[in-house]
């Protein structure tokens, strides 16, 4: 795996450790906090904007860190209003972060609530076979600062078109850990990023907007349940039986359903939450009236709302969506019992927004360029 850049990002420093860095210059302890607010607060571009700083200072923070690792190169939006921004970070690496917009009647789409999903590894290992983030692999896991950046990108995309953003509000209303990578595999870096945002130095947002995703992994599951933070919890299920999971989902092996349900019912009875099963509708894989019966015994039984989304095709693999009519009856099955279940409907397919197909669009288009040079 290739590694992040060496000089550490601004975005990956808590008040202490930048207290700390501060003190061994021989600053004062308040310009920690005085430095993060001009990131946070007032989301400045540029050192220089840093005004009630020493020149010496800035100079110095401008030699030791990267203010912004994780830089806006190609903006798409569909015509259902989902943005995709793919960022480049400082070792060329690409990443994805989705806008997710909700348009309310009679409010207009600049006071719509907005959702955030970010990324945690540049690709990633897990092998679902359905998706493109895992297609060239696992890459590198991401910096606690590159994934707090992805945060403040939007935020200076969206903060001048949000009307109720202000210093102290983030211009977005839900942060979900669901984009390239398998979040949980790169705990420690995530758990700092997300202390970081919800920290009140910080955006200080808050933690019960934020849903964490999983593929499964059941030891950091149990860990999460621990954490202090009240962070939701969201399964990447997409298989109803071992033998259909294990099917698309090689975690499955390592971590089937005996173990994982269980696991996920700790969590909520510990947290006091309710947990989201996600479940991509795969024509003639996973939509069968078997798997919705098997779907909704589960979800019965965790008390879980159920998330059912419609597979996004990916050029290359030969999965498709089922038909609206599938699609419908496979949720009647839950509705029928009572069970929570929102059927997404298509989100950003015209512009290539399931997790990694932009990337890995963009890198394929570079290679012959590169190779022409």
């Amino acid at each position: 795996m290739t590694r992040p850049p060496e000089r550490p990002a601004l975005t990956g420093e808590t008040l202490d450790s930048l207290t700390a860095r501060l003190r061994e210059r021989g600053e004062p302890a308040f310009r920690a906090r005085q430095i993060l607010e001009w990131m946070y607060k007032r989301r400045v571009r540029s050192w220089d904007e840093m005004t009630n700083l020493p020149k010496a200072l800035r100079a110095w923070l401008a030699e030791t860190f990267e203010l912004m690792p994780a830089q806006l190169v190609l903006n798409r939006q569909s015509a259902d209003v989902t943005d995709k921004l793919l960022l480049e970070l400082g070792d060329g690496s690409l990443i994805e972060t989705v806008i997710i917009r909700a348009p309310q009647e009679g409010v207009g789409l600049e006071h719509s609530r907005k959702t955030i999903c970010i990324s945690t590894q540049v690709g990633c290992a897990m092998g679902c076979v359905f998706c493109a983030s895992g297609l060239a692999g696992l890459k590198r896991n991401l910096t606690a600062g590159e994934i707090v950046a992805q945060l403040l990108q939007v935020c200076h995309r969206e903060d001048a078109r949000t009307p109720r953003a202000r210093a102290e509000l983030a211009s977005f209303d839900n942060i979900v850990v669901m984009g390239m990578g398998e979040p949980l595999a790169n705990y420690d870096a995530l758990l700092e990023a997300l202390r970081i945002l919800n920290a009140e130095w910080g955006l200080g947002f808050g933690a019960r907007r934020i849903t964490i995703s999983t593929s499964g992994l059941v030891p950091k599951i149990t860990r999460l349940a621990e954490e202090d933070l009240g962070f939701r919890l969201a399964i990447s299920l997409h298989g109803a039986t071992d033998e259909v999971r294990e099917r698309i989902m090689p975690v499955n092996r390592a971590y089937p359903l005996a173990q994982l349900l269980p696991a996920v019912r700790a969590f909520s009875e510990r947290h006091g939450r309710m947990v989201t099963l996600e479940f991509i509708l795969i024509e003639e894989v996973n939509d069968s009236d078997d798997q919705a019966a098997r779907l909704r015994d589960i979800a019965r039984d965790l008390h879980a709302h159920v998330n059912l989304i419609p597979y996004n095709t990916v050029a290359g693999l030969p999965w498709k969506r089922p038909s609206l009519a599938r699609q419908e009856r496979f949720a009647g099955v839950l509705r029928a019992a009572r069970v929570s279940v929102t059927l997404r409907r298509e989100k950003g397919h015209d512009i290539d927004a399931a997790c990694g197909q932009l990337r890995l669009r963009t890198e394929r288009d570079r290679e012959p360029a590169a190779a022409g040079g």
